[in-house]
């Protein structure tokens, strides 16, 4: 068996081969303008996006010293990421060391077994309607607020419930990763693809929101598919599991939970901690007694502060009778809460979320009496043991400094978009759906891209015949699918890192399924060429 590179190799190669492609790629660049956007709320807002008919040819700027400092400068374009990652990786070992998690998959456990005593139950697998449930929830978050950075914090949740329940990382990662980006893909509402996207199109915001749905049940529901099956084989057969021999590290932290039994105890710190939560949720309450929540085009105005906290104290309450591990998972559980409280009413990103996790870690650590110096030990420990995958994230970054600063990207862009005026319908649309498939690879932020490319494509759709919802439609699985396997991809990278996974390991394990969801992604753009539908 051939030994796979390392990931840090294998980016260093990707950052080697751009470097060459800007010595045999002319350069080129479009001409970028500022327009005005109607945002799905009635404001407005400005955005830079290329100038139709603007593409020129430039002095070609070959890069050679440059693959050298390619990590400096993608720390400093990830610094937000990289920083997410250790904050994240510091607050969880904080949370760890109370052993909190292991006690709620271990008790989530036993509650699963006892439904193992209903046929219904033993018919359909107690194990498979978890990872169904929680495969939907995520692919929701990403095709309605596009959840996607969020997912590198729950990697250190899903990824030992799946091993407790006889699976294994990959099948865990899956369960969160995999399936947010799923429904990103699909995407029925995510303001960062479609909502830009149509935006720049001149097409009323979210619109074409029937067929869409459609579009994410059926991804959503393959991609449950693939993970069900493959979860089952492995635990059948757990040594079959690419990942068996480096999963020895979750399976030793669970071997050391059943060797160590938690003495349940709650000390008078966590009452502390409980008394200073319930005050600040009050008080977020009399601050903010509506949130208004914005899904889509509707938004509604909700009581969110006053029922969390309402729930919270009477949650932590009952939690810290029953042990400081219960209240630790009740923060933990919380703090998911506001997460998509911050995310869905006020528009939190990588800053706030960090910050939300940082205080938990702290708030955990206090309530299981821990000292000020353990607690910066604790956080130190858990930013060293994620470092690996900071690193990476950084690397990873550098490719596109290499392709940017040696400016072949918009000559690609412009080559490629050549091409499709020689095409037919079908053939137009296959071309424009690779096209942002490959350049999803090399620019995986899809606001940028749909600023570069939406452009151009809506209207040589009016040209071919072809209507912009679909040219929208091929962005967006464009966009969406070539996420998980991209190196470009901070998220992917970080996610990987958490998990111990290598990039060469997934890659070889994901990439046939990704292929296959490209193919169902044309398969479901051919009816909006042949079939009138709402919005298209």
């Amino acid at each position: 068996m051939k030994r796979i590179p390392h990931t840090f190799t294998i980016v260093f190669f990707l950052i080697l081969i751009a470097a060459v492609l800007t010595w045999i790629v002319p350069s080129g660049e479009f001409v970028r303008e500022i327009i005005n956007i109607e945002n799905a709320d009635g404001s407005t807002s400005t955005r830079e996006v290329v100038k139709s008919d603007s593409f020129h040819y430039v002095d070609n700027a070959p890069q050679t010293w440059q693959v050298f400092s390619a990590l400096f400068n993608g720390f400093v374009d990830k610094a937000d990421i990289i920083i997410f990652i250790l904050m994240v990786g510091g607050a969880f070992w904080i949370l760890n060391n109370s052993h909190a998690i292991d006690v709620g998959v271990m008790a989530f456990l036993r509650r699963v077994q006892r439904l193992k005593r209903y046929k219904f139950f033993q018919k359909l697998g107690v194990e498979n309607i978890i990872i169904a449930l929680v495969m939907i929830m995520f692919s929701i978050f990403g095709a309605v607020f596009g959840m996607s950075e969020e997912t590198i914090a729950f990697v250190v949740i899903f990824i030992p419930l799946a091993i407790s329940m006889g699976y294994d990382s990959l099948t865990g990662l899956c369960m969160c990763y995999m399936a947010a980006h799923i429904g990103f893909a699909g995407a029925i509402l995510n303001p960062f693809t479609i909502g830009i996207a149509q935006g720049i199109a001149e097409l009323p915001i979210f619109s074409g929101l029937e067929y869409r749905l459609f579009c994410w049940f059926i991804l959503t529901a393959i991609g449950i598919t693939f993970v069900l099956l493959y979860a089952n084989r492995v635990k059948r057969h757990p040594e079959k599991s690419p990942v068996y021999k480096l999963d020895e590290y979750w399976r030793n932290r669970a071997a050391e939970q059943e060797q160590n039994p938690v003495v349940y105890h709650t000390p008078r710190t966590s009452w502390i901690i409980y008394i200073l939560i319930s005050a600040v949720s009050i008080y977020l309450a009399f601050i903010h007694p509506t949130t208004q929540i914005s899904i889509g085009n509707g938004t509604s105005n909700i009581i969110l502060f006053p029922i969390l906290s309402a729930l919270f104290i009477i949650s932590g309450f009952v939690a810290c009778r029953k042990s400081v591990h219960f209240f630790i998972l009740d923060i933990l559980f919380f703090t998911i809460f506001y997460l998509i409280a911050g995310v869905l009413g006020y528009g939190w990103y990588v800053l706030e979320i960090a910050s939300l996790f940082f205080a938990m870690g702290l708030l955990s650590g206090i309530a299981d009496s821990q000292s000020a110096d353990s607690i910066a030990k604790l956080f130190l420990a858990g930013c060293k043991d994620i470092l690996s995958a900071a690193l990476v994230v950084g690397l990873a970054s550098g490719i596109i400094f290499i392709l940017r600063d040696g400016m072949v990207i918009d000559t690609i862009l412009y080559g490629l978009t050549c091409s499709l005026a020689q095409t037919g319908e079908v053939a137009s649309l296959g071309v424009m759906y690779v096209f942002q498939t490959l350049l999803n690879i090399i620019m995986p932020s899809g606001s940028a891209k749909a600023a570069l490319t939406m452009p151009i494509m809506a209207q040589f759709a009016d040209l071919i015949n072809v209507s912009r919802q679909t040219t929208v439609l091929a962005f967006q699985f464009g966009d969406g699918f070539t996420n998980m396997l991209t190196p470009t991809s901070g998220v992917l990278i970080g996610c990987l890192g958490i998990a111990r996974i290598p990039y060469g390991t997934w890659l070889k394990w994901v990439w046939k399924f990704i292929l296959f969801l490209i193919i169902i992604g044309f398969l479901l753009m051919l009816p909006t060429l042949f079939i009138q539908l709402p919005g298209f």
